[in-house]
């Protein structure tokens, strides 16, 4: 194990040393270069959680006020008979089931002021939640509509189904509806949707929307959803083009328009180590793009063979305009780790890039605290890199930990270096082979039998911001290392970038 500490001062050396590191010395970086005004992170803070509250209360509310105008249309008047009570429990639950699947789909619409308040990954994992339970009530709608129709006919649920199906009109729309929901459902299951490639698993998901397209027709001409002179009508209405119209915009207006916009092409593909590259890109007013350190864009790389497959990638370094229309360079880092990303090392300067984003919460704009830890591994580095370029601190109130197997592993660590030395951020280099005997852990062998933990680095961790990047696995270690440190929840900003 080699746990290196860099001092954030001009150095002629870079020597490690074992054990536990002690403090650097005073950084010699001009005083309060970047520093954020006292309070601002703070305060930051709290209005982002003003705005997730407003958010939940928002969630909440659509579904509550589905069933309050339901009721308040005269829906309960009907009930009248256990047929009757039981067709009732039905509508009830398919309002509430629909309503549950538009906010999955404007969960990832990636409206920006749900994707800057609670994060992009935590938007899906809202949205995956959200997918048994509007299945349930669906298929409960489905359910009881059919005994409540067929109590009142004298039909079983099986013969009332299939006379729906056959005698009433758009009615065979809204069973294919569910068929399509059924099967969006048990693809997002993780033992499933593993097995296939992302295109597979994106393109049963398109799906939703069919879903969605399906399940509206019978209700203009048999539910009471749509009926004339009704407040149900006008509110489902402006909800289901709501709903439409965020997802036209922003998943396909939007990234069509910054593509044009910007008209990226590659300009240089070069080796950072064995299997990682550099891939820079010229374009035009990227100023636009300026202080997007740590998030990531979708990246399209149109030439044959790629042009349809999106790669999640966050910048390694801020964009560099240097003409009078914005005119500049940007760069992304990538390692091979699939099928994907090994054709991207062979990209061939003069290739045209479509690009969606910045997405996600990864950035200055999740900071709480005035200091700041950064903790990266692999090309989980690399955000980390183009994040410190950009977010503001005082000299002294940033640490950088990058781990890695050995230093060949420490991608862009000069880079990293120089930044720290220029912006008076504390830099630790921790190497050395994982401590296989402790799963729980995410410093290498020596270190985890030597007692070292994440406060043996940073004393003050439980006064700053933690980013963490990197392997799912490693990254939750960390994170629960963080936390057993007393580190609250909300000062820990750890995002994923996969599906």
């Amino acid at each position: 194990m080699k746990t290196q500490l860099l001092p954030a001062t001009p150095a002629t050396s870079r020597s490690g040393h074992a054990g536990l590191p002690s403090r650097p010395p005073a950084p010699r970086s001009r005083a309060n270069v970047g520093s954020p005004d006292r309070g601002r992170f703070a305060r930051q803070h709290r209005e982002r959680m003003l705005r997730a509250d407003l958010l939940t209360v928002i969630a909440w509310a659509s579904v509550a006020a589905a069933v309050a105008l339901w009721l308040a249309d005269g829906g309960a008047s009907a009930v009248n008979s256990p047929a009757a009570f039981l067709t009732a429990v039905g509508i009830v639950a398919g309002l509430a089931g629909m309503d549950l699947v538009l906010l999955m789909l404007l969960l990832v619409a990636r409206i920006p002021f749900i994707d800057q308040t609670v994060g992009h990954d935590r938007a899906l994992e809202f949205h995956r939640k959200l997918g048994k339970p509007s299945l349930y009530l669906l298929l409960a709608h489905g359910l009881f509509i059919a005994i409540g129709y067929g109590m009142a006919e004298g039909l079983d649920p099986v013969s009332e189904s299939i006379a729906l199906w056959t005698l009433v009109p758009d009615m065979w729309l809204a069973f294919v509806s569910m068929a399509l929901f059924i099967a969006v459902v048990v693809t997002s299951l993780v033992a499933i949707r593993r097995r296939f490639p992302y295109e597979f698993w994106y393109a049963v998901h398109l799906l939703t929307y069919a879903a969605v397209g399906t399940s509206l027709p019978h209700q203009f001409s048999v539910g009471g959803l749509f009926a004339e002179g009704t407040w149900q009508r006008w509110y489902w209405l402006a909800i289901c083009i709501v709903t439409g119209a965020a997802l036209l915009y922003y998943r396909f207006v939007q990234p069509v328009v910054a593509t044009s916009r910007h008209q990226l092409t590659v300009s240089r593909v070069t080796g950072v180590a064995p299997g990682v590259v550099n891939i820079e890109m010229t374009g035009r007013e990227l100023g636009r793009l300026a202080g997007a350190g740590g998030r990531f864009f979708v990246w399209r790389f149109l030439a044959p063979g790629l042009w349809w497959h999106p790669h999640p990638f966050s910048l390694s370094a801020e964009p560099a305009a240097y003409g009078p229309d914005g005119t500049g360079t940007l760069r992304i880092t990538v390692r091979n780790l699939g099928r994907g990303s090994a054709q991207l090392v062979r990209l061939r300067p003069g290739t045209k890039v479509a690009l969606e984003g910045p997405y996600g919460l990864f950035s200055t704009a999740a900071r709480s605290r005035d200091k700041v830890v950064l903790i990266g591994a692999g090309i989980g580095i690399t955000p980390l890199r183009a994040l410190l370029e950009t977010t503001p601190f005082a000299p002294g109130h940033a640490t950088v930990m990058l781990r890695g197997h050995s230093e060949q592993e420490l991608y862009l660590k000069d880079e990293i270096f120089e930044l720290c030395r220029q912006r008076g951020a504390k830099l630790f280099h921790v190497t050395g082979p994982r401590a296989r005997w402790d799963s729980a852990t995410w410093l290498p062998d020596d270190a985890v039998r030597s007692g070292y933990s994440l406060p043996s680095y940073v004393p003050e961790l439980a006064d700053a911001d933690i980013y963490i990047c990197g392997p799912v696995r490693w990254a939750g270690n960390v994170i629960a290392d963080a936390r057993a440190a007393g580190v609250r929840p909300g000062q820990i900003h750890h995002e994923r970038f996969d599906w």
